[in-house]
């Protein structure tokens, strides 16, 4: 789904204010779920997380936190349901076997750098990743999710766009009530500038958590002075375009899909002809590009980004607690 324009204005909006009702009981349902008890997983486990739907930076915070661990000497192995794909799992995920049709979009992401395990059955899922050899799991996405215990739970946060009109789905962008979720979280990794994420970072302070601060850095991707138009089917396509923009491209015109749109060869086929209209680059994500269609995804040019944090031995005391208590 493409997040509605009302999520991002106050909780007094009219469809916020009728949708309320209904996003309080969902959100009461997700809150209870979030106090049951996980299994155990026999080895650390440090869950990337967000507090809304949608797009926070989790996948390259993942990444960023997989660094960390290696530096450690650890092994770390990714865990992720696999959103959007028809695997069920629990399997290695092969980026030179699979599709985003079938595992997700994220786990191939993330199988380019590590270990990458799929599986809807968490605990099953980071059984499988011992086995393969893992000696750390690195949940990619399951703040929600209660069924695997968890040592660290680091919520992501979009610094610009925060946790939108405070509201729980349907009514706002929350995936359940915010007071009901800071006592999962271990610490916040806030990306990018912006009041909305200087808010939560202050209430994290205030609750005694540890705020890792990050931003979103480009490749050296040649795309400098470059006319391109940019397409994007993703959380928020709107933070990809400022990128672009930021970075010194000149964007002829946007065009966005709904979050993991299953891209066509119809698709591409129109947006190649508008860009050959243009006299335009086509540019997308790296997260878009693994669902590109093979015919024709070669003349698209992909902006991929890394997540670099202002302070990386903040985040790398907080890792080590966990392996003190485990060790």
């Amino acid at each position: 789904m493409r997040p509605p324009g009302f999520w991002a204005r106050g909780p007094d909006h009219p469809a916020a204010r009728c949708l309320a009702p209904l996003g309080a009981a969902y959100g009461a349902l997700v809150a209870r779920r979030m106090d049951d008890r996980g299994v155990a997983a026999g080895c650390p486990v440090v869950c990337l997380g967000n507090f809304t739907l949608g797009g926070a930076g989790k996948t390259p915070a993942s990444l960023a936190v997989a660094t960390l661990l290696i530096e450690r000497g650890r092994t770390p192995a990714f865990l992720s349901r696999g959103y959007g794909g028809r695997i069920a799992g629990p399997m290695q995920v092969d980026p030179g076997r699979h599709g985003a049709a079938e595992v997700g979009d994220e786990p191939l992401l993330l199988a380019r750098r590590g270990l990458t395990v799929v599986s809807r059955d968490r605990p099953a899922g980071a059984a499988l990743c011992r086995r393969l050899g893992a000696d750390t799991v690195v949940m990619d996405d399951g703040l929600q999710n209660p069924t695997l215990g968890k040592d660290i739970t680091l919520a992501v946060v979009d610094g610009p766009a925060g946790i939108g009109n405070g509201l729980t789905f349907p009514a706002g962008p929350l995936r359940a009530p915010l007071d009901r979720q800071w006592p999962h979280v271990s610490g916040l990794i806030v990306v990018g500038d912006g009041a909305a994420g200087d808010a939560l970072a202050g209430e994290a302070e205030r609750r005694g958590l540890p705020v890792h601060r990050a931003r979103l850095v480009r490749d050296d991707d040649g795309l400098v002075g470059r006319r391109c138009l940019a397409f994007a089917g993703i959380g928020r396509p709107e933070k990809f375009f400022a990128t672009l923009r930021e970075g010194g491209a000149e964007i002829a015109g946007t065009r966005t899909f709904p979050d993991h749109h299953p891209y066509r060869d119809r698709d591409l086929a129109a947006l190649s002809a508008e860009a050959r209209l243009l006299g335009a680059d086509l540019v997308t994500t790296e997260k878009d590009a693994v669902r590109l269609p093979l015919a024709g995804a070669a003349g698209v040019r992909v902006l991929r980004v890394s997540l670099v944090l202002d302070d990386v031995e903040a985040l790398q005391r907080q890792l080590s607690g966990v392996f003190r208590d485990t060790s």
